[in-house]
């Protein structure tokens, strides 16, 4: 029997290639001799470049580069293995994780060091890069990240805009003239699942500015300056980003994208399956196992283990979920090749004990699920 462990991260708990570990601990306990396969994902947030990385045999590089509040820190990028591709979190930089709740301040948040993460890896050579955009503090359309990069983005006296939101609203003048001329020879594949337009009612300030810190006043003014922001851009390129499905994505950076770089948008997970080999090691494979913290309704949205199950679906091969907690609507699930969801939390138990004994509760999980499947399987044949 062959079976392929491939789950993503159980956030604040164990990382991907943990819970594969343990998943894996409790199956060989179950069936031995079993043939085992190791694929840890993520879908296309945190956790990306480190998935990847491992799947591909690739390194690390560090960096010096601003943090959100524009203060340096030590930042991360990935080289895969093929020695040709780059992979950049853009929460490594700019992500929320990255500051205390105290300082989320949209207006002053920026995306500097994504940009200048892009810079690093263009003077390594890179010209082949997959950016992983979840996981911002930031509401600045990416004019951090392109003033990085060599843009100038002036106000009405000719000086450079302030970092964060607040400089939407005092944009005057795009000047490109410095644009690193290295972005037009380079390709830029773009992890994201949203599909927000720039501005309006659904846009990146409205639905996204409140969970980084965005009071109501701070929210009108991040819609007045992005909509500014987008008349610009629309002026200097031709593109419209005011509407652009994915354009709100990560507070505006999806635009700048967009507008800017040779890029294509695609789901996270979807580009997480394609450079991992998970294709490969579905070939004979009979049952699958993913998971991840929580299984619920937004599960079918893109999250990793819709994805895995979806791979699998394709070839016939059954997939088992094991999540740390279930909640409504998982019945859509099932039409997609999942076959069933268990809880690795069995009995009482407070949250802090749970996240503590994660890898030991996954294991065991692991170990009763195939218990469960090869017993069916004796009274099948029998």
């Amino acid at each position: 029997m062959k079976i392929v462990i491939s789950p993503d991260s159980f956030k604040g708990s164990v990382s991907a290639f943990e819970a594969a570990i343990a998943i894996e601990k409790g199956v060989k306990k179950a069936i031995p001799n079993t043939e085992t396969v190791l694929v840890p994902l993520a879908d296309g947030g945190e956790g990306t470049m480190d998935s990847l990385i491992a799947a591909t045999n690739g390194r690390k590089v560090k960096a010096i580069v601003k943090d959100p509040l524009g203060i340096p820190i030590e930042a991360e990028y990935g080289w895969l293995g093929n020695g040709k591709t780059c992979v950049i979190e853009m929460a490594s930089a700019s992500g929320i994780c990255l500051i205390s709740k105290e300082n989320l301040n949209p207006m002053g948040t920026t995306t500097y060091g994504t940009g200048e993460l892009i810079k690093k890896a263009l003077d390594e050579g890179c010209r082949h890069f997959i950016l992983a955009i979840g996981g911002s503090a930031t509401n600045d359309g990416g004019i951090g990240m392109l003033q990085a990069l060599g843009m100038k983005l002036l106000n009405e006296s000719g000086e450079s805009v302030a970092f964060g939101g607040k400089g939407l609203s005092e944009i005057a003048v795009i000047d490109d003239i410095d644009w690193d001329p290295r972005i037009i020879e380079s390709e830029f594949l773009i992890a994201s699942d949203v599909q927000n337009p720039l501005i309006g009612i659904n846009g990146a300030s409205n639905v996204f500015g409140p969970q980084k810190g965005a009071t109501p006043q701070m929210v009108d003014l991040l819609e007045k300056g992005m909509h500014k922001w987008a008349d610009l851009v629309e002026n200097q390129t031709g593109i419209k980003l005011h509407d652009f499905p994915g354009a709100g994505a990560a507070g505006g950076i999806g635009g700048a994208f967009i507008a800017f770089f040779p890029s294509n948008i695609k789901r996270g997970i979807d580009i997480v399956i394609e450079y991992s080999g998970l294709r490969k090691a579905l070939k004979n494979t009979d049952i699958v196992i993913t998971g991840e913290g929580q299984i619920d309704f937004q599960t079918a949205s893109g999250k990793a283990p819709m994805g895995v199950a979806q791979e699998a679906w394709k070839l016939g091969i059954p997939t088992f979920v094991l999540t740390g907690s279930i909640g409504g609507g998982i019945e859509t699930l099932y039409q997609y090749g999942i076959q069933c969801v268990h809880s690795i939390v069995s009995g009482p138990l407070s949250l802090n004990e749970a996240i503590e004994k994660a890898s030991e509760l996954l294991s065991q999980r692991a170990e009763q699920v195939m218990r469960t499947y090869l017993s069916a399987l004796e009274k099948n044949h029998a």
